[in-house]
């Protein structure tokens, strides 16, 4: 079969291929053409199923940078497996979407060049084993998410929602980063797979507890968990194709994804048990009761989305408490938690990804998301009446639908878990079902809201842009496929159970998976077990809250704006703007003197303050060499120069005396015997001279100003104390050698790079590198400045240059 390095290589590929693609077509959507891509890859990853299910695993190694164990490998198992093909499929559904509603006029090359750009940082997210490539890509969904939210970057708010979403998933992954870094500094190795092998030998490790948080950061940023949350609401500016596969199917899954991976690493500690269960239930509860007092369709979606990100987080955070104190019979029934999860993120795939679909159907066809201006549109939209009520039933946990299977695991989870004699949950493992009770509440309250105030009521065409009427049969393929694979999966559950679920649970726990059967039976029918009241519970008092809404609803304005979570990062946002423009204003004076100010200062505090404090100012000149008279008279002659250059009245005598010094290192290092540096210095010398003189010469006449005294004393000491600190840095190095000089491994310079000149085996060697990206930046300097040369000016400028 195809390497797994190769699917995550094409859609780059593709994204690099779509504009010149795209000057190429004319009459036939370029998204026709995209589409083609994620369905591949689907197809690819499908055949892996069968051999999966069986056990088995595929890794894929291209060596990157060696010996700090950094290399491109992926590693293909259950786990990577499943969010594969959620991230490919759903993707081939929402380009087949994205080409009907996206007009023509759109920039469309970006568009699915962006879409791909982000499909292939995904891949690489789910299949990179090594944990600092999984950085690199974990980064490029931060960066092809920007730019798919800001796609409308003419409207402020998508400008706003794009860089929010960027300042804190990335904070998040800077400290993940962290994380990674002491992870493999405690393991030595920057492998999934090894960490997982040798990890408990350093659970005792002081850095262990501190990697874990940093990485729980990056997770939770990513994955929009509580007080993170702000950034999805504000993203749903995106055009709607984005926000049903960013947000519900992919980008917000990376941290969920990196959760499950790290559980066999982490799972078992008190204190990521406590995190990732509690801010999990926390997010849940939240994201669901903010949801109710939206009247954007779009945000309610997005916040539902944080709703039931935070279920299934806080599922895999019971799963983990699995893993305390080993193996044990008991122990696996709290593994199905992890089982609930996936399956649960499988099914969120499905019907988050068609509501996202009918939202912009509802949006593109009246023209409009405002719930208060909707209503009755079941008569005039037929079929995206069924695809909305199928998902919001599926969400809201009803049958016959797929999230009354995971919901029902879901309870079954929280209830479970109170029989544990760990972690405290003696105590507080009660408030767990507890919570989970009142979120899914109000989940199906405002699943009643996206189906009842939209679709039924009276019709209300006034309030509307454009009458409503059904979309075009193209617009509805992906969400009829997707409200299809909800009922389908309702009926035939545990195809995915056996296929691929228990797979990646066999990823997740694998001492479990070696001793006993991890796999779950799903029915949909279990007898009048608690959660089947708690369910019941939960339409009788949700139906009744919903009916009740205008009467209670008023709630929400008990906490006023400002004490919001988008308003606290608005108010750090523009506090450190504010602060950094009057830090910058500060320094940034316009005046060359006071940037080289600081810049002395900076050298002598830093450099001249490090002397003191290691006592590197202790040194010698009793074996030095005897100065001759000839190196007394080019000195005296330089430090004359020098002096002069201070008091010089034109231009042309400070650019004499300025050569005088430079003439007189080249003078220095004939005396020294290297008349290759000798010779270097005399031409850089001489041309930089030359074109001083050049140059100046079309330079107004110099008028030196008088500078005040206090200015000129500044101006001296800085000077000495710098100049002092070179001095002393050059006889501290010469004699404070700490380590045996590297000039005896130039002198092999023949047996190593088979080069009779060290120092062009060095430049061309040993440095390559270096000299490398000399030479590219002398060429964009170069390319630089034939632009300018070449540069025409457009027709305005001709026309105000001759008025």
């Amino acid at each position: 079969m195809i390497s797994v390095n190769v699917l995550i290589i094409i859609p780059f590929l593709a994204a690099a291929l779509i504009p010149f693609l795209n000057k190429r077509i004319s009459r036939l959507h370029i998204g026709w053409f995209v589409l083609f891509v994620p369905l591949i890859l689907f197809i690819f990853l499908a055949r892996y199923i069968p051999s999966i299910a069986n056990g088995s695993t595929y890794l894929y190694t291209v060596n990157w940078i060696p010996s700090y164990g950094i290399n491109f490998t992926s590693y293909l198992d259950g786990l990577s497996l499943i969010f594969g093909l959620i991230i490919t499929g759903v993707g081939a559904l929402v380009i087949l979407y994205s080409i009907y509603y996206l007009s023509e006029n759109e920039s469309l090359k970006h568009f699915y060049a962006y879409l791909m750009l982000f499909m292939g940082a995904m891949l690489g997210v789910i299949f990179s084993d090594n944990i600092m490539v999984l950085y690199v890509f974990w980064e490029l969904t931060s960066i092809s998410s920007f730019l798919l939210i800001a796609f409308w970057f003419q409207r402020k708010r998508s400008r706003e929602g794009a860089q929010k979403a960027l300042l804190i998933t990335v904070s998040g992954g800077i400290s993940m980063l962290v994380g990674f870094i002491m992870i493999g500094s405690i393991t030595e190795t920057f492998s999934f797979r090894e960490i997982i092998t040798i990890i408990p030998d350093f659970y005792e490790h002081h850095l262990f507890i501190p990697a874990m948080l940093l990485i729980l950061l990056g997770a939770f940023t990513k994955s929009a968990q509580f007080p993170f949350h702000i950034w999805l609401p504000s993203a749903m500016e995106a055009p709607t194709p984005v926000s049903a596969y960013l947000h519900s199917a992919t980008m917000v899954n990376a941290g969920l994804y990196l959760v499950a991976r790290f559980t066999p690493v982490f799972g078992g500690e008190v204190a990521w048990f406590w995190l990732v269960t509690g801010i999990g239930l926390v997010t849940m509860f939240w994201g669901s009761f903010t949801a109710v007092r939206q009247t954007d369709l779009k945000a309610l979606l997005a916040y539902s989305t944080i709703s039931q990100l935070g279920m299934i987080m806080s599922m895999f955070g019971m799963s983990s408490a699995a893993l305390n104190n080993g193996y044990s019979a008991d122990s696996v029934v709290y593994t199905q938690a992890a089982f609930a999860a996936l399956f649960h993120l499988i099914n969120h795939a499905t019907f988050k990804s068609a509501l996202f679909m009918v939202v912009g159907i509802i949006d593109h066809g009246v023209g409009t998301r405002d719930i208060r201006r909707l209503g009755g549109l079941a008569t005039y939209m037929p079929v995206t009446f069924t695809i909305a009520m199928i998902g919001s039933f599926s969400m809201a946990g009803l049958p016959p639908f797929n999230g009354f299977l995971s919901k029902e695991m879901f309870f079954t989870s929280v209830l479970n878990i109170r029989d544990l004699n760990i972690f405290s949950l003696e105590t507080w493992g009660t408030m767990l079902p507890v919570i989970a009770w009142v979120a899914s509440v109000f989940t199906f309250i405002y699943c009643m809201i996206v189906v009842f105030q939209t679709f039924f009521g009276k019709y209300k065409e006034e309030r509307l842009e454009h009458p409503a009427h059904e979309a075009p049969p193209g617009m509805l393929i992906a969400p009829v496929i997707l409200g299809v694979l909800v009922i389908a999966i309702f009926f035939f559950p545990n195809v995915l159970g056996d296929y691929l679920i228990v797979p990646a649970m066999a990823s997740i726990f694998p001492t479990f998976a070696t001793e006993t059967d991890l796999g779950v039976t799903i029915s949909a029918w279990h007898g009048f077990q608690p959660e089947l009241w708690m369910t019941i519970g939960v339409v009788v008092i949700g139906t009744l809250l919903y009916i009740s809404l205008k009467y209670w609803k008023k709630i929400y304005g008990i906490l006023p704006e400002s004490w919001s979570f988008d308003s606290l990062y608005n108010a750090i946002l523009e506090t450190v703007e504010t602060s950094s423009n009057k830090i910058t204003n500060f320094y940034m004076t316009g005046y060359l003197r006071d940037y080289l100010v600081y810049v002395y200062l900076f050298f002598i505090i830093v450099v001249g303050g490090t002397l003191i404090y290691t006592g590197a100012l202790d040194f010698s000149i009793a074996n030095n060499a005897p100065i001759d008279a000839i190196d007394w008279v080019i000195a005296i002659t330089m430090i004359i120069g020098a002096v002069a250059i201070i008091f010089a009245k034109s231009r042309l005598t400070a650019i004499l005396l300025n050569g005088v010094i430079g003439y007189g290192v080249a003078l220095f290092f004939v005396l020294l015997r290297a008349p290759d540096l000798a010779l270097t210095q005399t031409v850089v010398e001489t041309v930089t001279t030359v074109l001083f003189l050049v140059a100046y010469y079309f330079l107004p006449e110099w008028k030196k100003e008088d500078s005040p005294r206090r200015t000129k004393s500044i101006n001296l000491l800085i000077s000495i104390l710098v100049g002092t600190i070179f001095v002393i840095v050059a006889l501290a190095v010469q004699n404070g050698k700490l380590f045996e000089s590297i000039s005896s491994y130039f002198e092999n310079s023949y047996e190593l790079a088979g080069a009779k000149n060290i120092v062009n085996a060095i430049l061309s060697d040993f440095r390559g590198f270096d000299t490398m990206l000399e030479v590219v930046v002398l060429l964009i300097a170069g390319i630089g400045i034939f632009t300018l040369i070449k540069f025409k000016a457009g027709k305005g400028e001709e026309e105000l240059e001759n008025k």
